[in-house]
């Protein structure tokens, strides 16, 4: 019922029918099946038995098994320390962490669990010779299915008779309905929207269209998670590190008479204590809380490690239909009107008098006309209708009789496609005027809907055309425009025509560079059954996919194709969609989001879940990420820091510093001046060593302090996330080291300070006992260790630059509190056969406040070293520290030898340009139009002009041998792009207050939008740190 090449070809694509059909829907006699008439119990049990349940199988992991595989490492390292108190200490620290992670990895799967069990499809069956309602998943090819308006179909059937509209959208996007009659075959997953008949069931569960397309979804299921790969490379870099250290240290206490199993004990709660085995556990937990405010505002997350994957998706890939459009065909302004005295409101009266206007709409084009917001059919009620010829697929249009009852007079009113409705009529400069329109709006991806009436000639006359849209939704140019500013490509794949791609992607200034499958790799059948993709994808098609705004006419083994492509180029990508066609794209991409009213089969595949219309949860959900990213990557820059120093400590303290040969020597006894007595009680040791009990509690209180870092206040990246290991060990090597040498030197100066020129002796404050040593180096080491996370959390800034979270400040307090109360009061005696005293007992008791301003005076040292090591990455683009950020490539750190890195360079930030250009041209238009303003004309083309420049020089800094000089072309485009704006605010000055105030937003857009260009640019060329603003 719609006409020009949009239709036309799109008819034509929906005929051929999907690869994934195997040609059953196309190929095969409409009535070359038998229909059925019902199944008994007993049959259906017996095929139930043979196809199993109607529904598609997911995997999920139990939940005793998530517990247990976060114990297994505790049962490993315990079995070697049989001091059963400290063994105690170490498991039951190991079972705190395992629930912890336990209960965060399985309250997300439960909750999205419920939301599935709440959607439990129900399908009307009839068996034993009745018709009942039963569970969905029952159902058996040869059931007998009732498919009624406003049902979902349940399986792949067949129509047995009569005539149904079924909505497919969420199988082929398209928007409008098809009729489907006798022998036609209605998918699972689609709506019967109008009419009611019977089916025959012909395929269930893994054998339907859905299941086929499920397949698909289970490619890569156990692929290693970013995150987890992250994560597994900095334990791994731990762990080496943690072994060769405490290996080295173990061998030499050995070699120099250690007991063995001391020397065991200490080495392996050293390890306990050094390697981050919490690391997952608080990742998670930070990640849950994320996911528990994103839930706040309409996103249920599926996949915890899908936050951070947000964090660093520079390709948002997105379906058109029911994602960046409402669903729902909207009457547009344009009405071409070819009889005279007729316009837009008139025509649409008409096209109502062609339906039965009286009643509730009976098809989607009903719908269009008798519902749209322009419609006033209390003006109709001056007509009667006499007769009426509903909708019939082989005629193509509907007729009534209309009599008008203030004169009597009769006449007739149709409409249908413009094809059809021209036959009826016979002027042919009308003919060639609506054909010339029908392809003009057509070109445009508009279609239309003509309306004929008949005059006192009695003939058919052309009344107009009405033109109607899939139309974006209100938030999602916004929604675009924002995604775009912080550096994420928003690309188009919709199985809708070209031309509407076109369109839509052009009103929602997207860039219209849109490609259609013609361009796009396919997949063969034994491809399309194992879910794989080849591995060249990347390499044949990546060039092109990036560059692309979109593509259109693309079937869902495209989608999957289009992502799996990116994603082998190095890309994070997220996908959108909420139909069954958009599933195995969303299952294959980093981030797969299913939209609000998703079907089912889009839910399972996505990691996020949207409970909220539109897309501007997305953009929401980016910023969160981001900030939930910067809260990770802050609690391991600490924690490889607090690992480094804890080992680099040990293992020096150990090798170097020996307390026996600082041991106080004998003086004559008081009593019995003729023997010689110990200055100290205690028995210094060979090498030193802190308490299991020690190291526990400060494994303790750290891992309880970090959890709370998941609140901490942060400030998101304007770019997509991305981990730079190279400096981020680089900075907790610095702070480590600083940690560690502080550490070491208040240790030998306690060691000697019972030399009489010793630092201790001179500064007043005498010779320490070693357990009171013992429980110094116990407190400088909670202390330092807290005082670093605070310089950790704020990267390249000094520490009073970031304000804490309240949690955080008053978690990290609480354990402070804790450890200098335990250092102060510790019983005195030996704790695992180490000497060990509170530091205030004995005559001097200020040794914990002079300990505290030792720890503080060297936090301040250490947070200067961090600004200064950050300084020297940033001037000198010390591990493509600047460039990493600024090339929008999720593997790639340089643009040197990458020619797709470097074609990532600018691209988003380009589009955004551009958009933000023409959103400035068209408010100085509309002004433009309105006032007498030729300065402002004059700018409004200079804009343009001066973008366009800047955007060559940008491409032409990506292709220069030596980037430097393309910086200075950019710095010389974004000097352009201001002097236009202010000649443009110049020209304001000549407009009213308000204009102006309109104008405004407009070109601040455009300036911020070049400068990022220019900053994003040089930084990934030339090494140049992008301004903080921009950052």
């Amino acid at each position: 019922m719609v006409e020009g090449a949009a239709k036309a070809e799109v008819a034509e694509k929906e005929n051929a029918g999907s690869p994934l059909d195997d040609g059953q829907e196309g190929g095969e006699d409409k009535m070359d099946f038998k229909i059925s008439e019902g199944l008994t119990t007993e049959e259906a049990t017996q095929l139930l038995h043979v196809h199993g349940r109607n529904e598609l199988a997911e995997e999920s992991t139990p939940s005793w098994l998530i517990f247990v595989r976060q114990i297994w490492i505790a049962a490993i390292i315990e079995a070697a320390i049989q001091n059963w108190p400290d063994f105690g200490i170490l498991l039951g620290i190991q079972f705190i962490n395992a629930t912890l992670g336990w209960y965060e990895t399985t309250k997300a799967g439960n909750a999205v669990a419920a939301l599935k069990a709440s959607l439990k499809p129900l399908a009307t069956v009839k068996r034993d010779g009745k018709w009942v309602t039963i569970d969905g998943g029952l159902l058996v090819p040869g059931d007998l299915v009732l498919l009624a308006s406003g049902s979902n179909v349940p399986a792949d059937c067949r129509v047995n008779h009569g005539t149904i509209d079924v909505d497919q959208s969420a199988l082929n996007g398209e928007s409008l309905p098809a009729t489907m009659t006798a022998g036609d075959a209605p998918k699972m997953g689609s709506t019967v929207v109008r009419g009611e008949t019977e089916g025959t069931v012909e395929t269930t569960g893994r054998n339907t269209f859905l299941g086929k397309t499920a397949s698909l979804l289970q490619a890569g299921s156990d692929e290693l998670g970013h995150l987890q790969k992250i994560l597994l490379t900095i334990m791994l870099v731990l762990v080496v590190t943690s072994l060769a250290l405490c290996g080295t240290a173990f061998g030499y206490m050995l070699g120099k008479g250690e007991v063995f199993k001391e020397a065991l004990s200490f080495t392996v709660v050293l390890l306990v204590a050094s390697i981050p085995i919490a690391i997952e556990i608080v990742c998670t937990t930070t990640l849950a809380l994320g996911s528990r405010e994103l839930s706040a505002h309409g996103a249920i997350v599926t996949r915890l490690a899908a936050i951070e994957d947000m964090a660093g998706m520079n390709m948002l890939c997105s379906d058109k239909t029911g994602t960046l459009t409402l669903n729902k065909m909207v009457i547009q302004d344009e009405a071409p009107c070819y009889i005279p005295g007729l316009d837009q409101r008139k025509l649409l009266q008409m096209a109502a008098l062609a339906a039965k206007w009286h009643e509730p709409p009976r098809d989607a084009l009903d719908t269009l006309v008798l519902a749209s917001e322009r419609q006033d059919l209390s003006a109709l009620n001056v007509y009667e209708q006499l007769d009426y010829m509903p909708f019939d697929p082989k005629i193509k249009r509907t007729e009534s009789t209309i009599r008008d009852k203030r004169d009597g007079k009769e006449f007739k009113v149709t409409k249908g496609a413009p094809h059809i409705i021209l036959k009826l009529t016979h002027d042919e400069r009308i003919h060639k005027l609506v054909e010339v329109a029908v392809d003009a709006f057509g070109q445009r991806g508009i279609r239309c809907l003509a309306v004929a009436r008949t005059l006192d000639d009695g003939q058919w006359h052309m009344a107009g055309l009405l033109t109607f849209l899939d139309p974006p939704r209100p938030d999602t140019k916004d929604t675009i425009h924002k995604a775009m500013a912080y550096g994420v490509d928003v690309k188009m794949i919709t199985g809708d025509h070209l031309l509407i791609a076109k369109e839509t992607a052009r009103v929602l200034g997207m860039g219209t560079n849109i490609h259609d499958s013609k361009d796009l790799p396919t997949m063969d059948a034994k491809d399309i059954n194992k879910g794989q993709a080849t591995k060249d994808l990347g390499k044949k098609y990546g060039k092109m996919i990036m560059e692309a705004d979109g593509f259109a006419q693309v079937y869902p083994e495209h989608k999957y194709l289009i992502v799996e492509a990116l994603r082998q180029n190095g890309f994070a990508v997220g996908m959108t969609g909420d139909g069954v066609n958009d599933a195995p794209a969303l299952k294959r991409a980093d981030v797969g989001v299913a939209v609000q009213g998703s079907t089912d089969a889009a839910r399972a595949a996505a990691d996020i879940v949207l409970t909220q219309p539109g897309l501007s949860t997305i953009v929401h959900g980016i910023v969160t990420a981001r900030c939930i990213f910067q809260r990770m990557k802050n609690f391991i820059n600490y924690r490889i820091a607090a690992t480094l120093q804890l080992l680099t400590f040990f293992f020096i303290a150990v090798l170097t510093l020996k307390p026996k040969e600082y041991e106080p020597p004998e003086i004559p006894c008081a009593d019995q001046p003729e023997e010689m007595c110990r200055q100290d009680p205690a028995e210094w040791p060979h090498f030193f060593k802190m308490p299991v009990l020690m190291l526990m509690l400060i494994t303790l209180l750290n891992d309880g302090t970090l959890i709370s870092i998941g609140y901490d206040h942060v400030k998101p990246s304007s770019m997509p996330e991305k981990w730079n290991l190279r400096s981020l060990f680089a900075v907790s090597i610095v702070l480590g080291a600083v940690a560690c040498g502080s550490s070491i030197l208040l240790l030998w100066a306690a060691l000697d300070s019972w030399n009489p020129d010793g630092i201790f002796q001179k500064w007043g404050m005498g010779p320490m006992e070693y357990g009171k040593i013992t429980t110094m180096i116990y407190l400088k080491v909670s202390v330092s260790d807290f005082l670093t996370l605070f310089s950790a959390r704020t990267h390249d800034g000094f520490f009073w630059s970031a304000k804490p979270s309240p949690i955080l400040l008053c978690a990290a307090t609480l354990a402070l509190s804790i450890s200098t109360i335990l250092a102060c009061v510790w019983p005195k005696g030996e704790t695992d056969h180490t000497p060990t005293e509170g530091l205030a007992y004995g005559d001097y008791t200020l040794m914990p406040l002079w300990i505290w301003i030792y720890c503080v005076v060297w936090w301040f040292i250490q947070d200067g070293m961090k600004v200064a090591a950050y300084w020297l990455m940033h001037k000198y683009n010390i591990f493509d520290i600047n460039s990493a950020i600024a090339v929008n490539k999720r593997d790639a750190t340089s643009a040197s030898h990458d020619p797709l890195a470097r074609g990532s360079v600018g691209l988003v930030e380009g589009k955004l340009l551009a958009a933000k250009v023409e959103e400035a041209q068209e408010k100085i238009a509309r002004i433009s139009g309105k006032e007498v303003n030729s300065n402002l004309a004059r700018a409004s083309a200079n804009l343009a002009r001066v973008s366009a420049n800047l955007t060559r020089a940008s491409a032409k800094a990506k292709h220069m041998a030596v980037p430097r000089g393309g910086v200075a072309d950019l710095e010389a485009g974004v000097t352009g792009v201001e002097q236009v704006v202010l000649a443009v605010d110049a020209a304001n000055k000549e407009l009213d207050a308000e204009t102006q105030k309109e104008i405004a937003p407009a070109m601040e857009g455009v300036k911020k939008a070049a400068e990022k260009l220019a900053a994003n640019t040089a930084a990934a060329l030339g090494g140049v740190q992008a301004p903080k603003e921009l950052e």
